[in-house]
């Protein structure tokens, strides 16, 4: 793209630009890349003949915003907050950003100190519900809990719910969490996150597409989920009804060619609908931050094999487990029977037999033998798939 290396000159414009247009506008996005942000920004502020590609009515719309629009004070308020301005071309600029193509941001707000380009580079989105249930806020908080140990950065929305266990989960990890906000980064949404959200900023970054003190509305925070997105190695859902913003932003991810994942649950919740449905088609189920991390991190990452716990008898010899598997349940069994079941010699069977009774599994009946009662509950719990 043209307005990939954007001189800071052009920083001004581009302050000017997110008071006057919406994020995500593709048109606007076109008219940057084709014309060049200080000629968009100066035919904005003459309000001449419109640009192409919108109504008179909308062009009227903008220019009456750029009427107001005050750039240099933006900076100033935003200076005064400890936010920052990053352009595309910025040695912060994730280029990441860029796949958006013309619905790449004009520019970012952020607060904090780290630096997004590197910090991007390493990051998940983890996002769901809002009324989410208690188990979808342990599994959020658990999942970013785990992928902040294991040096990944969390990024999420903000916003109550799943947002807020995964923001809270990162940051008691001691790791690194992002907020993408819908509204200006001075001034936190929703207002009961305001202490949470003023900590992100202190340990981690808070960042927007908005200007200072703008608020938020349906339509931001439905545009604000292409930026966590692209910004993201991949996206994790946790609980999303059928109509969940969080599946606007897994499906942002798959057309970004992002992975997306899905952590299922109970069937009978409308707020697993969601997360299903995706399940069923392109995303991958996860259940921990390891299977995540498999995902998308490098090669080699890999979970753990998943297995059952090791019991006493999975120690023994496979011959031995043999014989114990041939005693029955509750009744004594002779030593030829039991060498039958085990497909053995009778003289083998009566070897692993005296075995087996030293380790406690067996016990011997005058010319029979039989499991113990730990045995017996161990073996029945085995053959009914317990």
């Amino acid at each position: 793209m043209n307005g990939g290396d954007d001189p800071r000159g052009d920083l001004l414009d581009r302050v000017f630009l997110t008071r006057v247009v919406e994020p995500g506008d593709e048109v606007a996005g076109r008219w940057v890349r084709e014309l060049g942000v200080g000629l968009v920004a100066r035919r904005l502020r003459e309000g001449g003949e419109a640009l192409a590609g919108v109504s008179d009515k909308r062009w009227a719309g903008l220019v009456a915003r750029a009427v107001r629009a005050e750039p240099q004070e933006d900076l100033a308020v935003a200076q005064g907050a400890g936010v920052r301005f990053l352009v595309p071309g910025d040695a912060e600029w994730p280029g990441q950003l860029d796949d958006l193509g013309d619905a790449r941001p004009l520019g970012l707000w952020v607060r904090g100190l780290p630096s997004l380009r590197m910090w991007a580079l390493r990051s998940v989105a983890v996002v769901g519900a809002r009324a989410c249930t208690e188990y979808g806020a342990h599994m959020a908080a658990t999942l970013a809990a785990g992928l902040a140990e294991r040096g990944w950065v969390v990024v999420s929305g903000g916003a109550y719910g799943v947002d807020g266990a995964a923001h809270r989960g990162a940051l008691a990890a001691g790791g690194a969490t992002v907020a993408v906000l819908a509204c200006g980064v001075d001034r936190p949404y929703p207002r009961g996150h305001t202490q949470l959200i003023t900590r992100i900023a202190e340990q981690g970054l808070v960042i927007g597409e908005l200007p200072p003190g703008d608020h938020p509305t349906p339509s931001r925070f439905v545009l604000r989920n292409r930026v966590i997105a692209a910004l993201t190695r991949g996206t994790v859902v946790v609980e999303a009804a059928y109509r969940s913003g969080s599946l606007v932003t897994a499906r942002a991810a798959q057309r970004l060619g992002r992975h997306t994942m899905g952590v299922p649950g109970p069937a009978t919740s409308g707020l697993s609908a969601g997360v299903h449905e995706l399940l069923r088609q392109d995303a991958v189920l996860v259940t921990d931050a390891a299977e995540v991390v498999e995902l998308v991190g490098d090669m080699g990452e890999l979970a753990p094999d998943r297995r059952g716990p090791v019991l006493p008898r999975d120690l023994l010899d496979p011959a031995a487990r043999r014989v114990l598997a041939a005693l029955p349940g509750r009744a004594t069994a002779t030593a030829d029977e039991i060498a039958r079941g085990a497909q053995t010699t009778q003289d083998d069977a009566v070897a692993r037999l005296y075995e087996l009774r030293a380790l406690g599994y067996v016990e011997r009946h005058g010319d029979g033998w039989k499991l113990t009662r730990q045995s017996m509950i161990s073996v029945r719990g085995r053959r009914h798939g317990c």
